[in-house]
């Protein structure tokens, strides 16, 4: 399973995401969305958005029943 995390430095809530996401033993690729034009273009205003498997599972403040449903945790 391939699981993404699409971040900006400074943001609080891609903190929170990440936190959410090592509590479940995982250990996103982090990929800022500030250094990727077609990131940016995708995703500038949805940060943290999550992928599993090049799919969108989640963004914004993530849902933790949606993280472990997405993660099959």
């Amino acid at each position: 399973m391939d699981v993404e995390l699409v971040t900006r430095r400074g943001c609080h809530i891609c903190d929170e995401a990440l936190g959410v996401l090592r509590t479940h033993g995982v250990e996103p690729h982090l990929r800022n969305v500030d250094a990727d034009s077609e990131l940016f273009r995708l995703y500038d205003f949805r940060v943290p958005v999550l992928l599993v498997d090049g799919r969108v599972v989640g963004e914004g403040r993530l849902d933790e029943r949606a993280v472990r449903r997405a993660l099959g945790v």
